[in-house]
């Protein structure tokens, strides 16, 4: 996948199909916050997208506690958002959804 810095109008077009995700205010990165039934299934989800975002070579900035995920996603090296965290951040959403 490449890792090229998308431009606002990209951006835009990516995020409207994308459910859940919003614009960080900065325009640099995207975030969700996911909510679980318990623990125990946040972590499943957690280390599912863990093994898919180390196959991708591209990691998610994330906080948990209990239930709930919190995700940021940018690509660090171009200081904005490529293809990539487009990418992953469909596949949470699929993890999430069943």
């Amino acid at each position: 996948m490449a890792r090229e810095k998308l431009g606002k109008d990209a951006i835009a077009e990516a995020l409207a199909g994308l459910e859940g995700w919003t614009l960080a205010k900065d325009g640099g990165a995207i975030k969700r916050t996911f909510t679980f039934k318990n623990f125990s299934e946040a972590f499943a989800f957690m280390t599912r997208v863990a093994l898919a975002a180390e196959k991708m070579d591209h990691h998610p900035e994330w906080f948990n506690v209990y239930k709930t995920v919190d995700v940021t996603l940018n690509t660090h090296d171009l200081g904005g958002l490529s293809v990539l965290d487009f990418e992953l951040a469909k596949k949470m959403n699929r993890y999430f959804g069943g």
